[in-house]
């Protein structure tokens, strides 16, 4: 079913037109709807013709919540080389949600209405490479029109920022065009292209990177810190982010999708990272850290995850995450709650050790207070943070980009999701840029981290149907 606009919302436009024009500031207007069951990633891909360029996609672990956006209504972004870029995409978003119209006919869900989409790079001080160019240290995308599926339905939400020189007309036509997002149409199953070559990028420089890290770790410089490194896979033609996509839905069942279109790029990915989680007052957080593969057999699995369980060196790299997450969230949050022991998650190509930290959050501190002061765990950045930031900036052999930071969404209550954008790639053309880290720390040997950074790889590889020869 198409919905329709109704005389009331025609209404809710007169009334935000008037509030433009008697405060001089623009005003959001959102419509909302319950819809028949459609997909998000079709309504992606049948994008690609109109808003190619202009689209996000997410979804959450097993399916339990998934939207994509076309179009951008309104865009945040901060090139600020400091922790400030968080603070200014708030105030922005605060200032444009403080005169917001919002129609919502199903009142059921979340995972609707006016929301913003987007993420942060790694390291503002580190993110110059081409590839990365135009992706700013911060950015959020309104969409013109967004399509999500919850498990209590699935909802049609249209943005659209009113200024006070828009006519009635105009913006009754804008919200009309709008409603016809089943005419976008079916898109055609796209098909992956045909690796040509693969270049791993300095390789040697990346394994004595890990010789100078593990010796500063031994004279007590720090305690931890994560160095990745990336592959870029050429292919005969373009890469189709809907087929890239359509592979890890199906292959990634247990991991965070996600894609976020940028001029002419995609940076997406298949992450079992959760860096937080805000609903309404309740905040959960997720230490990831420690992994070995997954088993050939059930027995081989249950064998390999008893020994990850029981591995000094990996119990100490995720003591460090989860020590750093829960002192982070008590200084946001009136009470924190963390399990004893770890326990295991398990994704399609790798296992690792998982603790979940919850809390509930005090007044005064917002969403995007929280991702600030997690960014980066220990399980993407190292301890202590600040001196494991600067050896990665020193003497890790690529710019992370938006690699390894926090991606995702946030709505006008101040509720979101941001995961961690690891087992990822940025896509320009017909190259795939791959990427993949580990916790390096005492007893780190340069190869056998190399082979973990292998097994990291294989999502991304195998959502390309790429090798690394």
């Amino acid at each position: 079913m198409i919905p329709t606009l109704q005389d009331t919302f025609k209404q809710t436009i007169r009334s935000a037109l008037e509030t433009a024009v008697q405060t001089d500031q623009p005003v959001l207007v959102s419509h909302v709807s319950e819809i028949d069951p459609m997909g998000p990633f079709a309504f992606f891909a049948a994008g690609k013709e109109n808003f190619q360029g202009e689209r996000f996609f997410w979804r959450s672990p097993s399916s339990r919540q998934a939207f994509a956006g076309l179009g951008i209504a309104h865009e945040i972004a901060s090139e600020d080389k400091t922790s400030k870029r968080f603070m200014a995409v708030e105030k922005e978003w605060k200032r444009l949600t403080k005169l917001v119209f919002y129609k919502d006919e199903s009142s059921k869900s979340n995972a609707y209405g006016p929301l913003l989409l987007g993420g942060f790079s790694f390291d503002p001080y580190k993110n110059s490479r081409d590839e990365w160019t135009s992706y700013k240290e911060a950015r959020f995308i309104l969409p013109k029109c967004m399509l999500s599926k919850t498990e209590k339905g699935s909802f049609y939400t249209i943005n659209k920022i009113v200024y006070r020189e828009d006519t009635l007309e105009e913006c009754i036509q804008y919200f009309e065009d709008y409603q016809l997002y089943s005419a976008l149409g079916e898109s055609s199953k796209a098909e992956l292209p045909r690796q040509i070559s693969c270049k791993e990028h300095m390789k040697e420089e990346w394994l004595e990177a890990i010789v100078k890290a593990t010796d500063a770790i031994k004279e007590g410089e720090l305690d931890k810190v994560v160095l990745a490194r990336d592959v870029t896979l050429v292919f005969d033609e373009p890469v189709q982010a809907e087929a890239v996509l359509e592979r890890l839905m199906e292959e990634q069942k247990t991991s965070y999708i996600f894609a976020m279109e940028n001029e002419k790029s995609c940076f997406l990915g298949a992450t079992p990272e959760r860096l937080v989680k805000k609903e309404g007052e309740s905040i959960l957080s997720t230490c990831l850290a420690g992994s070995i593969k997954r088993g050939q057999s059930e027995e081989e699995d249950i064998v390999l995850g008893e020994t990850l369980l029981s591995d000094k060196k990996n119990l100490e790299e995720h003591g460090y995450v989860v020590q750093m997450i829960k002192s982070a969230l008590e200084n946001c949050c009136e009470s924190v709650s963390v399990p004893q022991e770890p326990g295991l998650y398990k994704t399609e190509s790798v296992q690792h050790l998982f603790t979940p930290v919850e809390g509930r959050i005090k007044e005064g501190c917002s969403f995007l207070n929280l991702v600030e002061m997690l960014h980066p765990t220990p399980a993407l950045g190292g301890l202590p943070k600040e001196k494991a930031v600067e050896m990665i900036r020193a003497i890790e052999p690529m710019d992370r980009g938006w690699y390894a930071g926090p991606i995702g969404w946030f709505d006008a209550g101040d509720n979101g999701e941001f995961a961690v954008a690891i087992r990822s790639s940025l896509i320009k053309g017909k190259d795939a840029h791959l990427y993949a880290g580990c916790g390096i720390v005492r007893d780190s040997e340069p190869e056998a981290e190399y082979a973990e950074t292998m097994i990291k790889l294989r999502p991304m590889l195998s959502s390309l149907g790429g090798k690394i020869e």
